[in-house]
């Protein structure tokens, strides 16, 4: 294991421990940690891709639940993750699981939309995650997933701002931590909340470089119209893609 690796998992872990002491209210039911039921994959995917510095970092909002909340990688799309990355590992259960939205792992039968289009769009690119991953790495910003009493998945952005300050306070705290290990001279945030938080974090420096994509989510009109092109064109408008020709 890489020394990067070591101190990318010495901080995951701290952020593990940190979430799982808070507690929240209605409308949220049940809330997920896979940093703590998938550890195991997760420590994985750090020790596997998270072994050099990157150029360019892309911050996801928080788990999905037929993606992170499932293999314990961002936008962890189970055949993504699986078969593409090479990655498995032992998939625990949450402390309470909400029986609409069980936790079946590497199992887990149903797709991951967003991890779909985002890891496709990479594999489509670069060919193998070795090839991705020499300069590129993917986190999410709050590791936790938030599932109503009926299973539906609530974001962060959408809980009271009492129990989010600690949340947030955590995962800005990790989030320097990244970019201190990875020393990134982009970050990418992948949706609007992602890039407001990296604005927030990075407010006043003038390195890294700061830009946005289009979240690949199906709820997103604007996404189910060719995602992967309107992702790969803001990334070369920016300058941190390089247009490739043919």
């Amino acid at each position: 294991m890489s020394v990067i690796s070591g101190k990318m998992i010495e901080a995951a872990a701290a952020l593990r421990d940190t979430v799982e002491r808070l507690l929240f209210s209605a409308p949220v039911s049940h809330t997920y940690n896979p940093l703590e039921y998938a550890w195991a994959a997760h420590e994985l995917y750090l020790k596997k891709f998270a072994t050099t510095r990157k150029r360019i970092v892309f911050l996801g909002m928080n788990p999905g639940p037929f993606g992170m909340a499932q293999t314990g990688v961002p936008f962890g799309e189970v055949t993504a993750v699986r078969d593409w990355m090479g990655l498995r590992a032992e998939v625990r259960k949450p402390a309470r699981e909400h029986p609409k939205r069980l936790v079946q792992g590497f199992d887990c039968p149903r797709r991951e939309v967003s991890g779909e289009r985002l890891w496709g769009l990479f594999a489509q690119r670069f060919g193998t995650p070795e090839n991705f991953s020499r300069e590129h790495f993917v986190v999410n910003y709050c590791p936790l997933a938030f599932l109503s009493a009926t299973g539906s998945n609530l974001t962060p952005d959408k809980l009271p701002a009492r129990e989010t300050a600690p949340l947030f306070a955590a995962c800005d705290e990790h989030l320097r931590r990244v970019v201190e290990i990875l020393q990134p001279e982009w970050l990418i945030g992948v949706g609007a909340f992602a890039h407001g938080k990296l604005s927030a974090l990075m407010e006043n420096q003038s390195a890294p470089r700061l830009a946005q994509i289009l979240h690949p989510s199906p709820a997103s009109p604007a996404a189910n119209r060719g995602w992967a092109a309107a992702a790969t064109r803001q990334l070369q408008q920016c300058g941190a893609w390089p247009v490739v020709e043919g």
